[in-house]
Order: structure tokens, then sequence, then C-alpha cells
């Protein structure tokens, strides 16, 4: 794991640091709940308090990042591995098989007809018509033409047979293969979207559970499909409780940890997801030739079943902490308080700081939910979102660009498969294993901006200067140019998404981070949409990722830099949690110093006397 953040974790968003703040802050309600901490207090706030401040005082008074919280992390990785497996399960249930006509058409048309089978590498062939015959005929993309009455598929993806197989899906039948893969990305996007706000209402403990059961169910229901219709309605599902199941983990894991601990915690989890990748090939491997199913079946139970493992979470697994504070169930967070505290052998009964005899003093009051339309009402908290939406849109969006610029179309189809995508795996192994002493260097918004930058300079490369090269430089430079955009798109996106759970306050850190991933979804659709119009436009679609950076880059300045913060919990806290100015806040303070003079005789002094003093001055001089 990465080392914990070394930054100084700076005060509350809503803390007063100086006694011109204090005069300032005094009026306002939000005040009263967020205490400063240089020891003054207003004769609004005669007493501090300690529950709005979760990071500074409720964790450390239950022994910080303890035991029993590093347990419960290591319980969010551990279905990481099995989400890696789903998220990628399509390179081999829907791979594109070789094709050969094993019984050319013999009749009435004038079609090319091949006497030999003729073998059609790469992808499925598409449906060509010559002349004025209603005939079905398949090419290869490079003129020869091939009227069949049976095609012989074969896979190289490790099975022997997948749905495409299956069902035949090619040539003309080919455009539901599409529709398969639509149908896991739009579940997953409506996923994210509802059960954020479900998240946020709920809680996260009950859609952590949800998810996992529908998980079960739909993803083996998956494994049965008796044609491409039911198949591609299952996946729709198991789409949405997958999305459900990541984003509660993901708000799970980071409402845990401490500041110093948030960043690495989260990069093991996305290790674990990488590594899902690059054992999935072996996975489909020894899912080939089973005796009694086919083997896309098999391989579909077998990543699923592991998610049996989860149901004993309904027991071990508590709720958030950190949101029931933030929505005042003080009632539940009484009981888990004292289990925490047990836990990691803290005595309460000699607490010195009054976290819990504050939390007496509250068990009155009613819980207050929040929904993610109320940070329509903010000033600064929209905005920062709506830019983290449009860096995830971008990163995934143009992360395909690339993988399509790195792809050799005169490949064999053997090579193109297990090439690149070992290619892309071993990118994303490289991304994490680089943003670790990036973001530790040049913080969150520093390292994004770094990434972002590499990124539009990779896409502008490769789309410009690229045309002025020879044929086989440029080749080359093409490749080099997309391995180094999708390095630097993947950390886009990875960034992006952490980003957003940082700044995002905890009463609505679900709809948040739910409109962040589905935004990141947004971008992986453009994959297949661009697979089923045959790649056209696909310049065009470059072009216009490549100018989303640009807008991107200028965007981020605005954002601010949570490395060391304590996470926003009210609106109020992420409403004031932004930018820091240029000059440290001892250099603003001795500039307001400096100005500070006393103006009261300019009040006091009407203009008939300042015209008499300037007429005498001028006059004696």
């Amino acid at each position: 794991p990465c080392p914990p953040d070394t930054a100084s974790p700076r005060g509350h968003p809503l803390v007063a640091s100086s006694p011109l703040t204090m005069r300032a802050t005094a009026g306002r309600p939000e005040a009263q709940d967020h205490p400063p901490e240089n020891g003054f207090t207003s004769l609004d706030n005669p007493a501090p308090r300690l529950l709005p401040h979760i990071d500074g005082s409720v964790l450390p008074s239950l022994g910080g990042f303890g035991k029993h919280q590093k347990q419960l992390v290591v319980l969010t990785w551990i279905p990481a591995l099995f989400i890696g497996f789903s998220h990628f399960s399509d390179y081999f249930l829907l791979a594109q098989p070789n094709v050969t006509c094993v019984q050319p058409l013999t009749n009435e048309t004038n079609w090319t007809v091949a006497s030999p089978p003729v073998t059609v590498t790469g992808a499925a062939p598409a449906l060509h018509f010559k002349g004025n015959n209603t005939g079905e005929g398949y090419g290869d993309g490079s003129g020869l033409l091939c009227a069949c009455k049976q095609w012989k598929l074969e896979l190289q993806t490790g099975l022997s047979q997948n749905v495409v197989t299956k069902w035949n899906l090619v040539c003309d039948s080919a455009w539901k293969v599409h529709t398969a893969k639509f149908s896991l990305l739009v579940g997953s996007i409506f996923g994210y979207l509802v059960m954020g706000v479900m998240a946020d209402w709920f809680g996260r403990h009950p859609v952590l559970i949800l998810s996992v059961l529908f998980v079960l169910v739909f993803g083996l229901s998956v494994a049965f499909s008796v044609n491409v219709t039911m198949f591609s309605t299952l996946r729709f599902f198991e789409g949405f409780c997958l999305a459900g199941l990541a984003l509660s983990l993901y708000v799970l894991r980071i409402e845990l940890c401490l500041p110093g601990w948030r960043f690495s915690m989260t990069m093991v989890a996305s290790f674990l997801m990488v590594g899902g990748q690059l054992l999935m090939p072996g996975v489909a491997a020894l899912c080939r030739n089973w005796p009694d199913r086919d083997d896309w079946q098999v391989l579909q139970i077998v990543i699923i079943s592991p998610f049996v493992l989860m149901l004993p979470y309904v027991w071990i697994f508590p709720e958030s902490l950190r949101w029931l504070l933030a929505t005042k169930h003080y009632r539940r967070s009484k009981a888990m308080m004292l289990h925490i505290a047990k836990k990691n052998q803290v005595d309460t009964t000699t607490e010195p700081s009054g976290v819990l005899t504050e939390l007496e003093q509250e068990l009155h009051k009613q819980p207050q939910r929040t929904c993610i339309v109320k940070m329509m009402s903010t000033r600064n908290l929209w905005k920062n979102i709506v830019v983290l939406c449009v860096n995830s849109l971008t990163g995934y969006g143009i992360h395909h660009c690339f993988a399509r610029s790195m792809m050799d179309p005169e490949a064999q189809p053997t090579a193109l498969c297990h090439a690149d995508y070992y290619t892309m795996a071993g990118i994303a192994v490289a991304t994490c294993l680089a943003l670790c002493p990036a973001v530790g260097l040049m913080g969150r918004r520093g390292g994004l901006l770094t990434f972002m930058i590499i990124t539009a300079l990779a896409s502008l490369l490769q789309l410009g200067l690229l045309n002025f090269l020879r044929d086989t430089l440029n080749r080359k430079f093409s490749v080099a140019f997309s391995i180094i955009g999708m390095f630097s798109s993947h950390a886009v996106s990875i960034l992006s998404i952490f980003f957003c759970a940082e700044i995002t306050p905890t009463v609505i850190r679900g709809g948040g981070l739910g409109l962040v991933l589905a935004s990141a979804g947004f971008g992986m659709l453009t994959a297949p949409i661009m697979e089923l119009h045959n790649q056209k436009g696909y310049f065009l679609h470059h072009v216009i990722f490549a100018c989303c950076t640009l807008l991107c880059i200028i965007c981020l300045l605005l954002l601010p830099e949570p490395r060391g913060q304590p996470l926003p919990e009210s609106l109020a806290d992420g409403e004031t949690f932004t930018r820091q100015t240029l000059l440290h806040p001892g250099e603003q303070h001795l500039l307001l110093a400096k100005t500070d003079r006393d103006y009261s005789r300019v009040h006091d002094t009407s203009f008939d006397s300042l015209k008499e003093d300037f007429t005498a001055s001028y006059f004696s001089s």
C-alpha cells in the first residue's frame, strides 16, 4: 500500500482562524456547530461542539484508524477482485470469433462463390450487397465476398463457445452483440444514479446488502438465458446491482479512514480490481470444454458465485458511523461508538474528550436526511461536482480513442485479442503504481492536472503532427502516443472519482459519487457505440474529446486541494470547501495588518474642510 499522506490537516471549513473571521461568522447559525480551533469562542458559541468534527474529535477518541477500521477496510477489498471479473467479462462472453465459410451458396445469384472454405479474419464480417440480388453476402473488408449457407465460428479468447457462437450473432445479427454490451453499461449508469441516492437516504449498509443479493440472483440467471434478448435484459439488471455494490463499498472505505489513509486504502482496492482483469483470461481458460454445459455459462457462474462470500456482511459489516452522525442518527451512533471503542480497546469510562457526554445530550434529536437535489442550492459545491463529472467522462471516453489507435488492424485475431488485452491490463497496473508517488508529491489537484495535461498533449500530437510523418514512422509514433494517452487518461479517471468522494459532503456523498461514476459510464459507452457504427466518425469522436481535455485543464484550477483535510460532513462544510488563495494564511493576515489604518478622521471630515486644507497647502507651496 501507498504511504499515508504527510500533509498537515487543515482546520474545519467553517473554523475561524483569526479574530476578524470570528467576528464575521459569529452571527451565522453554522458557526455554532463548528467552533474555532484556536481556543477563542464567541458570545453566541459558549461551548465548542465535538460531534460535527468526526475526523478531528470523534474517530481519535475511539482509537483512530484502529483494529476495527482496518478489518472493515480489508472486507471492502475482497469484493474488488470479483467486481473486476464481472467488469471485464464482456471480452470473453461477447468476443468476436474467426469466421470460415463452410458451404457456399450455388443458387442463381451473381455472388462471387469460393469453392474451398474461406476464412474471414478479424471481427465478424459485415453484410454486403451486390447488384439487385436479395441473397446474403459476407465480406472480410478487403473485397473478398463469400455467400454462405453455413459458417464455422472459432473463438481465440480462451473459450470454445460464447454468446456470439451460441446464437450465431454474426453478419446481419451482429448488432445484437453491441446491444448486449450496451445493456451492462446502461444498467451500471442507472445503478450508480439510483443506488447513490438510496445510499444517502437509507444508509450504506442496506444498499450493500441489497446489491449483493440481487447480483447473485440476476448474475446466476444470466447463465441460464435461452436467447440473446433474455441475456441482454438480465445483464442490464446485473450491471445495475454491480453498480450499487461498487459504489457502496467505495463510500464505506472512504468513510472508515482518517485523512492520512484514504488514498492508500483506495489504491489497494484499485490494484485488486486490476488483478481481476489480469486473472480473467486464466479463469476463462479453466472454463473451456466443460462436459455438461456451454463454456460461457460456466464462466458466468464462476465469476458470480464468489459473491456468496459477501452474504455474512449482513451481520459483520456495520453501518457507516460517519453517515449516522452526519444525518443525526444519534441513538444508533451511541451503540456503534461503544462497539468500536471496545474493538479498539479504548476505555470509554475515562474518555477525556467528552464526545460521548455530548452525544448523550443530543439523543432526543430526530434524524435529518438530505437528497442530492439540494446540491443545486449551493454556490460552489455543484460546480466542483460538474467539473469532476466532465473529467471522468473525458477520461473514459478518450481512453477508447487511444485503445482503438493502438490496435493493429493487420494483426492476426489471436495476437490482436491477447496482446491488446494484456497491454491494456499492464497499462492499468502501471497507472496505479505511478499514481501513488505522483499524488504524494503533487496532491490530488496537482496530480489530476498533470495527468490531464499529458492526456491532452498525447491526443493533440496524435491528431496533428502524425499527418506530416511517413507511414512507418507514423504507426510507431501512433502506438507510442496511444500507450501514453491510455496511461494518463486512466489516471485521470481514477483520480476524478476519488476527488469527488473527498470533496462531497457525507450527507450526499453517495449521490455525488454516483453522478461522477455515471459520467464515467457514459464515457465507456462510447466504445460499443463506435463499434456499432463500424468506427465511422472515429476521427471526429477523438477531436471532440481532445477539446474536452483542454476545457478540463482550465476547470481543474478551480478545484480545492483535499489532501490531508477532514471530509466535509454537511452541505455547509462542502460549500465552504473552496480553492485556497495563492497567499499563505500568515502572509494574508500580515497583508491585512499592514493595511489596517485609522480612517476615522475621513468619515468626520466634510468636503469643505478638505477643500480648504488643499487650497492652503497649494498656496503655501
